[in-house]
């Protein structure tokens, strides 16, 4: 009978902020996979290793969606822990791998943490009142996606608010260099709040509903949740593009309909003399 496949959380910030049980199956694993392009942890994975003191291998996009089975194939051997930061199942991804470990009759165990979109609620925006998440991915010259606005429209037509989730770009291919015959990657890129509400407002001009955001619309930016130096800022969608939110990863809330609690606990995050609309 082959191991179990332990697909474990861990949190938002460090190698401390894995969960006991979580740690315990890391130790049981003779093998430990760092899933390495949905989202980033402050630390290298050199620190992981050390702090469980077992060697730490980085699965990219290639590796998990596309190569799943060398994962899935080392729990003939024993254990098996894929680690993912966040909660595990928080991205389309990791749901894909618990699938096919089910239909091989891979035993499959998940252990859960902290992730963005609970931390989401130091906002002071309530959980409750939030609708369908979306992404944002970066804009090319040749591809601009809008099909997120349609959500956010969507959620902002009953009230609700939404949390946006910023693309990341590790290990992307250049292709500069692959014409030359060379596997080279281009340096990660992280969506910035300011990037994200630029995007944002060049897509407003095509759009027709009258629940579209506006440059004056409440919105809270959040970086780097669950670190010491988190930062949440609330204001415009004019006034968060023009705030230096520093390093990554951030996010971006854009507000529905506001309860008075919520604004008493979202006043101290507040861009001095803001005055949004949240209609």
């Amino acid at each position: 009978m082959p191991g179990t496949l332990y697909i474990i959380g861990l949190g938002l910030c460090n190698e401390s902020d894995i969960t006991l049980s979580g740690l315990n199956a890391v130790k049981a694993s003779h093998r430990v996979f760092l899933e390495h392009y949905t989202s980033i942890l402050s630390i290298g994975h050199e620190r992981l290793a050390a702090f469980y003191g077992k060697d730490v291998e980085l699965a990219g996009r290639e590796v998990v969606e596309s190569e799943s089975d060398r994962i899935l194939d080392a729990t003939q051997s024993g254990d098996v822990s894929f680690l993912v930061v966040g909660d595990p199942v928080c991205a389309t991804t990791h749901t894909d791998l618990m699938i096919r470990a089910r239909a091989r009759g891979i035993p499959l165990k998940v252990i859960h943490n902290a992730s963005c979109m609970g931390a989401a609620g130091s906002s002071g925006l309530h959980l409750y009142n939030f609708g369908a998440t979306v992404s944002i991915p970066f804009f090319t010259d040749g591809w601009k996606p809008t099909s997120f606005l349609d959500k956010l429209e969507y959620n902002r037509g009953g009230g609700m608010h939404t949390l946006c989730l910023l693309d990341i770009k590790v290990k992307e291919p250049d292709f500069e260099a692959m014409k030359k015959g060379r596997t080279e990657y281009l340096p990660p890129r992280y969506m910035t709040v300011n990037q994200a509400v630029s995007q944002i407002k060049e897509s407003l001009p095509s759009r027709s509903s009258p629940n579209a955001p506006t440059p004056l619309t409440l919105c809270v930016g959040m970086a780097r949740l669950g670190h010491p130096d988190q930062l949440i800022v609330a204001g415009t969608l004019d006034e968060l593009g023009a705030t230096d939110f520093g390093g990554p990863l951030h996010c971006l809330i854009v507000c529905g309909e506001v309860h008075e609690l919520e604004w008493e606990a979202i006043e101290t995050y507040l861009v001095q003399d803001t005055r949004p609309s949240c209609a």
